[in-house]
């Protein structure tokens, strides 16, 4: 049987996607990005989609994973962020099934990737409590218990010194700040410090796009739960959403 499924990363600027080798965890194909439609609306995401999948190759047939900036309940998204809030209880997994004629699958986004670490990358074969986090627009994270996944774990939102962290240390605010890494980095640090208290995991995963200039903020921190950069990277949502939609395809 083949294994093999589309996977798709809708954020609030691009939306990425490639066809996927769900055994090995690579891409079978170039990763095509597109622009995110201005409103992020779900017509106008779901033409997106079409665009994009008829520019796959060998995706005819194949089912897809989207993995989406929500949080998400037996396919249906309870929340929107950067993108238009009509996604707000909306039932996504079948809105996308009908506008693409297969089988679809959608998670969160965050939750996607760290599916793809436990599966191929830096949680694969860790044995208890492992946080993903991704560091970009906002914070986003997931949980992973012994392999398992624990799904909608919104923990990018924490409330650090009276506000909603991710407005301190996500990467849109050094960005925005126009903060060196070692400002940053004592940002982030409250942000770790303040996980490791409420969680105390055995492990700290960090991606987003960031992740592949760790070396210049990650050795700042001083935590004590091993702290490391995703193995996946930027593809880690793809990666993921794929393997989620092979795995509950049910062809």
């Amino acid at each position: 049987m083949s294994k093999k499924a589309i996977g798709i990363d809708i954020g609030g600027t691009g939306i990425k996607g490639a066809v996927v080798d769900t055994k090995h965890g690579t891409l079978l194909s170039e990763r095509l990005r597109f622009e995110t439609p201005a409103g992020g609306t779900p017509k106008a995401i779901a033409k997106a989609l079409k665009d994009l999948i008829a520019q796959l190759p060998g995706a005819q047939g194949l089912p897809v994973g989207i993995c989406f900036p929500a949080v998400v309940k037996s396919g249906r998204t309870m929340s929107a962020a950067n993108v238009s809030k009509e996604w707000i209880g909306f039932n996504a997994d079948t809105f996308f099934e009908n506008e693409l004629a297969r089988e679809v699958h959608v998670l969160n986004d965050a939750d996607a990737a760290g599916i793809a670490e436990v599966r191929y990358g830096a949680a694969k074969d860790v044995r208890g409590l492992v946080v993903m986090t991704t560091l970009g627009t906002g914070i986003g994270t997931a949980l992973m218990f012994n392999g398992k996944l624990i799904p909608n774990a919104e923990l990018g939102h924490l409330e650090i010194d009276g506000v909603d962290y991710e407005s301190k240390a996500a990467y849109s605010a050094k960005e925005r700040g126009n903060l060196s890494w070692e400002q940053w980095a004592k940002r982030l640090q409250k942000y770790y410090s303040h996980l490791e208290a409420l969680l105390t995991p055995d492990l700290i995963i960090v991606g987003g796009g960031v992740s592949k200039e760790h070396e210049f903020f990650l050795p700042l921190l001083k935590i004590k739960t091993p702290i490391v950069p995703a193995a996946n990277r930027n593809s880690a949502g793809i990666l993921g959403a794929a393997h989620f939609a092979k795995k509950h395809d049910t062809d």
